[in-house]
């Protein structure tokens, strides 16, 4: 079972090399969360499940034409996906397996699924980032539109993207172009693996934590901070030697001057605890 863990967290990496622009994100979710459970799972019935939504899109798009509607009609209504408000913080909501099975999840984890049927129909699909609450984007025809997954597929137009962000930055906050810049799809993998990172956290699991990270740096292997962290991580786990090569490759990249300068000086106080 080790060597097949090892065989995708490699896949892992593999599907997140290059620019990270443009990942398989199913793909990538549903190997997050046979690695996040450690077990084995045979992903092709979840494959097919969103396979055969993808298919009924298309027949709707050829039957009535194509809009943001439809997508919220095949995922939403007819296959009841819908955001878990009542157990937002649950490990499960961020498990692309469990959120298929359950049909419920966190905003990231149903955009996935959004992002993957709506790029299937030709359609341009991208995730956004607004503050607090993860929307995406749909272009169809020209036509740019911001959708809500975690709210069934609604269409949010500018009054209810105010709304929102009022809830998240206070009353007197005010959309901004920033609000709407895409992000990278490596971005939206590390958004919804980050969900299972603070909540194992919040139950003091380091060992799990310690996994997670790997996972993280599977997807964003030159992420200075994840390397800092896991450094600091792995020294409180007394797993040194991998510590010393987390601080090792921050320190070949470029970054923080701080954190640089924290990492050496770590580097150097676990060399001298090896001799």
């Amino acid at each position: 079972m080790a060597d097949d863990l090892t065989s995708d967290l490699a896949r892992l990496k593999d599907l997140c090399a290059g620019d990270g622009e443009r990942i398989d994100l199913l793909e990538a979710g549903l190997l997050l969360s046979v690695l996040g459970r450690g077990e084995a799972t045979d992903l092709a019935p979840f494959r097919q499940h969103v396979t055969a939504m993808t298919d009924e899109l298309a027949d709707l798009v050829h039957r009535r034409g194509a809009s943001p509607a439809s997508l919220s009609e095949v995922i939403a209504r007819s296959y009841a996906y819908r955001g878990d408000a009542e157990t937002y913080d649950d490990l499960q909501n961020a498990d692309l397996v469990r959120v298929i099975e359950r049909r419920k999840g966190l905003p990231v984890a149903l955009s996935i699924l959004y992002l993957h049927v709506a790029r299937a129909q030709g359609w341009q699909a991208e995730g956004l980032a607004f503050p607090g609450h993860f929307l995406i984007r749909i272009g169809i025809d020209g036509a740019r539109h911001v959708v809500d997954p975690f709210h069934e597929g609604a269409v949010r137009e500018a009054a209810d993207l105010r709304r929102l962000l009022r809830q998240v930055l206070g009353p007197e906050a005010e959309l901004a172009p920033g609000h709407f810049d895409p992000v990278p799809d490596r971005d939206v993998l590390l958004r919804l693996e980050n969900n299972v990172r603070l909540r194992l956290a919040k139950r003091e699991d380091w060992p799990r934590v310690a996994r997670s990270l790997d996972r993280m740096l599977a997807i964003a292997p030159d992420r200075t901070e994840l390397l800092f962290e896991a450094g600091q991580l792995n020294e409180r786990l007394d797993k040194r030697r991998a510590a010393i090569a987390a601080y090792q490759r921050l320190l070949e990249l470029d970054g923080d001057p701080d954190l640089r300068r924290r990492a050496s000086a770590l580097l150097q106080e676990l060399r001298r605890g090896l001799n």
